[in-house]
């Protein structure tokens, strides 16, 4: 079957996109914050284990990222005033109020992630989806105080209903659709897609292809040379995608806070949110 979700729009024969005071490419960091149930497999640096219960050696891997990684990240994030767009499983509200509270002080953004990294919403009903959800935005806009208006699905997943629901309980776009460089509007009026990344995510380097960290470095520089070079016709997005049990390991974080500084010290870009970013392509485009 087709994919009703967005139509066909090749880039050259858009309007020009402009960002905020003349700004070339909107960056923004896309921060996992997940919580994983401890009898169930999820993301395994050693396969081998991944289906026991309990798993310690990919458990106690994944429950680095909020233990350690991530106030080793936000020490980063702070120097180059960045904000993070957090990717926030409901799960962790209550679990990591810490996490929550460091965020809220920040001005980060929330999205919805799924209720945990677990949980999937592959078979469940239309009606049983909808509880879901609702149940893991309300959940969110309680702890942060804040309203929820992006999603990004546990591993990217989606149902075929999931984006009319997110718009019924009133969330106004995703992320786990990555096949473009600039926001999009979708077929059901008033939801967006904005990019995010398969590739210059931290999972898929490390895990899935075994970089290292200079090599890390020198993709986020070259993805975001390309994205300043192509945005002298039109403006794009760079999104960089992190988990912090993984980028944020002692001997590979000095490369993130390298890659961070040499895009915060250019010219002609937009530090941001993901929220930021598409309440202005809402504003100005998606007429």
């Amino acid at each position: 079957m087709d994919n009703r979700l967005y139509e066909y729009s090749p880039i050259v024969s858009r309007p020009k996109l402009a960002w905020p005071n003349g700004a070339r490419v909107a960056f923004y960091v896309g921060l996992n914050v997940e919580h994983y149930e401890v009898d169930k497999p999820s993301t395994s640096i050693f396969p081998g284990t991944a289906g026991l219960a309990p798993d310690p050696l990919n458990f106690g891997w994944r429950d680095y990222a909020l233990r350690i990684g991530i106030w080793r990240l936000i020490e980063s994030l702070d120097r180059y005033g960045l904000r993070a767009s957090v990717l926030l499983n409901s799960d962790c509200c209550e679990r990591y109020p810490q996490v929550i509270q460091a965020g809220k002080e920040r001005g980060w953004a929330w999205l919805a992630h799924g209720k945990n990294n677990s949980i999937l919403q592959a078979g469940m009903t239309v009606e049983e989806e909808r509880q879901y959800l609702t149940n893991v935005v309300d959940t969110i806009r309680e702890a942060t105080g804040q309203s929820v208006k992006g999603w990004l699905g546990p591993a990217l997943t989606e149902t075929f209903e999931t984006p009319g629901i997110l718009k019924e309980i009133g969330l106004s776009y995703l992320l786990d659709w990555c096949s473009d460089d600039q926001p999009f509007p979708l077929s059901i009026p008033g939801m967006l897609s904005v990019p995010y990344s398969i590739e210059l995510n931290d999972v898929t380097m490390f895990v899935g292809k075994s970089l290292t960290g200079e090599q890390f470095y020198q993709m986020v520089v070259d993805q975001f040379d390309q994205l300043y070079a192509d945005s002298a016709q039109s403006g794009r997005v760079m999104a960089l995608c992190l988990h912090p049990f993984i980028i944020n390991q002692p001997f590979r974080h000095k490369y993130l806070d390298k890659a961070l500084e040499y895009i915060a010290n250019h010219e002609g870009v937009w530090l941001t949110t993901s929220d930021e970013i598409a309440a202005h392509y809402a504003e100005n485009y998606n007429q």
